[in-house]
Order: C-alpha cells, then structure tokens, then sequence
C-alpha cells in the first residue's frame, strides 16, 4: 500500500493533477494581477473587482451566443466589457474620494455599493439561473505529453493567462505608462509636480486592471461552463487570500500566490476530498502567514505612531 501511494504522488496522478493546477492557478493569478495593481496605484482595496470579473464572462458568453466567435473574440470581448466597467467605478465611485480626504475604508465601502448595483442589475437581466457556452464552442480534444493528458482548453487558459501576465508585467517595465504608473504607485504628489497626468494614469490602471479580472471570468466561464450572477463571490475571497499571501502590491507575488492557491485546491481534492478543497487552502495561506506575516514579496511596514 506505501508502495502505490509512492507511485501515485510520483506518477501519472500527480503529474496530471498538477497541469490542473496549473490552469486553475494561472486564472487566480490573472484575476489576483489586476487586484495587486488598483492596490499598488490607488492604494484601495476594490471589493467591486469580483463583480467586474463577472461582468466579463456574461460579456463573453453574450458574443459567443449572437456571433458565434472563438474563445480568443469572447476573450477580448470580457476584456473590454470590464475595462470599460473599471473607468465607470473609477470615474463615480472612487475618484469623488480622492479630491478629499477620506477615511481608509470609504473607497472599500464605495466598492462594496458598486459590487452591489452591478450584480442586482445583472441578476435583473439575467436572472439567477446558470448560464453555459454553446455544447460546441470549445471542441474536446486532447494531447498526450508523456504521462500527461492535456485537454486544449487547459493549453487556451494557460496560454491566454500566461501571455496577458508577460504583456502587463513587460507594460510595467518597459513603456511610458508603466514608468508613470510607478511614479504614482511611490507618490501621487510628486508624479503630479513632475507633469504626469495622475488621473488619467488612474483611469488607465483602473481600465488594465479591470480588464486583467474580465479575461479571469471568461477563462473561467469556460473552465467550468457555468456563468451566473454570484460568481464574483468566491474568486474575491480567493482573490484576497492570493494577494495577502504573495504580498500586498507585489506582482510577482500574485503570479506566485495565484499558481500556490491553485495547487493546494487541486490536490486537497484528488487525494482527500472536496469537502477539504476551502479547508486546506485557507489553512496553507495562514501557514504561511504566521511564518511571513507580509507575504512572500511582502515587505515588512512599521505602524508609526
């Protein structure tokens, strides 16, 4: 019995488990990118972003179901759709906020409101029923690498997912925006007396990010072919739990703690039970907690008094 428990954690079954992990991992990371970045510009906490995300797989589904386009189309459609979402909560919700002093938790009580509006006023469209993509939209085929089996579905997701995280994280490093983006990140104020347009590099941030958690809820309509109204909810919880544990702000570490969380939720299901999959998540991040308190990237900040 030690023996085929051996050769199943080093065999087939975990190599297969770990290329689900994968996929479900890049989609946490996609959605937990665009989190970190409003977090590490605005420094605000946007409880709307699960309902932005959301908002991107109906818009998929909706393109896919008139216009019968690929999966790359209703990519870009979610993208596009949720950016878009991201300029309006900017524009009423939070801008209003900052030409005042507010206190720290406003901008989250605003977005709390907005997640609110947005998901009745969907659950009034759509109602509350599930929705799925058409039986042949995504074709079923598979490749065999070695002991793995790998769907193409599971090839889209981490493709789409790893290449939109190459183009923002090149986006961060290399261009006009990003060097922009980083000075208003380190202090509004100054950015503002160097001539970079601080607002319109919020709007674009909070456009990016948006965008980032709409091509999340696309992925992940199609992962599990299930699109209602709620969704938003459980992917902000595991949103959170990823950016605290790969560290406040820190890109790499939404990358890292996306792929760690997916991990752990695949394997507490395939070798315990899927009644652990939250358990074991949520009892890793807190592990890992109480040995880096700031998270993987995370640095460490002194309260000063």
């Amino acid at each position: 019995m030690f023996t085929t428990i051996l050769i199943c954690w080093g065999g087939e079954v975990f190599l297969q488990q770990f290329a689900n992990a994968l996929a479900l991992g890049s989609v946490y990371a996609l959605f937990a990118i665009g989190f970190t970045l409003i977090f590490g510009v605005l420094e605000i906490v946007t409880l709307a972003h699960g309902a932005v995300f959301m908002i991107g797989a109906f818009a998929g589904l909706m393109v896919v179901t008139k216009f019968n386009v690929s999966p790359v189309t209703a990519i870009l459609a979610g993208m596009m759709a949720s950016g878009i979402l991201g300029c309006l909560i900017d524009l009423l919700a939070i801008r209003p906020l900052r030409k005042r002093k507010f206190h720290h938790l406003a901008p989250m009580i605003a977005t709390i409101g907005c997640a609110t509006i947005i998901i009745s006023i969907s659950q009034g469209i759509f109602g509350a029923e599930v929705y799925r993509f058409p039986f042949d939209f995504m074709p079923g085929t598979s490749f065999n690498f070695w002991a793995i089996q790998l769907t193409l579905l599971q090839i889209i997701i981490v493709g789409v997912a790893l290449s939109l995280m190459m183009i923002i994280i090149f986006l961060l490093n290399r261009t006009k925006w990003g060097k922009a983006v980083r000075s208003v990140a380190e202090s509004p104020r100054t950015a503002a007396l160097l001539g970079i347009p601080v607002e319109r590099v919020f709007l674009l941030t909070a456009f990016a990010a948006s965008a980032l958690g709409g091509a999340a809820g696309v992925l992940t309509g199609i992962n599990f072919n299930a699109i209602h109204a709620f969704m938003g909810g459980p992917i902000m919880h595991r949103g959170i739990a990823v950016i605290i544990l790969g560290g406040m702000g820190d890109i790499r570490g939404a990358v890292l703690g996306g792929l760690i969380l997916g991990f752990a939720e695949i394997m507490s299901v395939a070798y315990l039970s899927s009644d652990f999959r939250d358990a074991i998540s949520f009892g890793l991040l807190f592990i890992i907690l109480l040995v880096r308190p700031s998270g993987i990237f995370g640095s460490h900040i002194e309260r000063k008094g």
